[in-house]
């Protein structure tokens, strides 16, 4: 193992000890440091998808759908290709939700039969304050951000509406920004504007990570951002 490989497979092996005690009984879920050449994992139907040229955001679709891949073949799904929406969400095997995700460093990825599973959402932050222009604009006054570290709760929200946001959207297909997601900390749930709720778990150490796994059944739409106490 080369000086560079050695770190990133530590930073993986970290953090996969934390976020395999975030996945409910039927998830799969895995991680992979982001590294030079990773745009050759993908697949050349996924490529054909994948229309930034960016090099980073190829090399992280390449990482994240490598990783994804696997945790597909340990459902059954043989050769599996996830290529990319028009609206930018992955395209899934008949029969499986799952979601994806990356910083600047590190790849997520989460799958799950939808026999058992309605809809997830998977989110990576780094372990750090969130900016404070974006801060400004996350929090909601639904929001409940006691019960975790004060430090990393405005990071922690963030992640939670992005993987919230990421659950909901191929079961209601509605746009949602930061307003119309109200989340729990302390309770670990979330709820949208179109009355989908969501069971959140996540970790804050050594990378922010959240699972959001959506209901069936939606309750009734809340009219926000006018009304943004939830009813939980």
């Amino acid at each position: 193992m080369s000086g560079g490989e050695a770190p990133a497979r530590a930073a993986e092996m970290a953090l996969l000890a934390e976020i395999a005690k975030l996945a409910p009984s039927g998830v799969r879920i895995a991680c992979r440091t982001i590294r030079d050449g990773d745009e050759k994992l993908l697949l050349p139907q996924e490529a054909r998808t994948i229309t930034s040229r960016q090099l980073h955001a190829r090399r992280a679709s390449g990482a994240v759908r490598a990783i994804a891949r696997q945790l597909l073949v340990l459902e059954g799904i043989e050769n599996p290709v996830i290529r990319r929406s028009a609206s930018g969400a992955p395209l899934w095997p008949e029969g499986i939700t799952g979601s994806l995700a990356h910083d600047e460093v590190m790849a997520v990825a989460a799958v799950a039969r939808k026999t058992g599973t309605v809809s997830l959402g998977i989110d990576v932050e780094p372990a750090e304050p969130l900016p404070d222009d974006i801060a400004a604009i996350v929090p909601i006054s639904g929001d409940i951000l006691e019960g975790v570290d004060q430090h990393l709760a405005l990071r922690l929200l963030f992640s939670a509406k992005e993987a919230v946001y990421k659950a909901s959207y191929p079961l209601d297909g509605k746009v949602l920004g930061y307003e119309h997601i109200a989340v729990d900390l302390r309770g670990r749930k979330a709820v949208t504007a179109t009355g989908r709720k969501a069971q959140l778990s996540f970790c804050l150490f050594p990378r922010v990570v959240v699972l959001a796994e959506a209901s069936a059944d939606a309750v009734a739409p809340v009219s926000w951002p006018e009304q943004v106490s939830p009813s939980w």
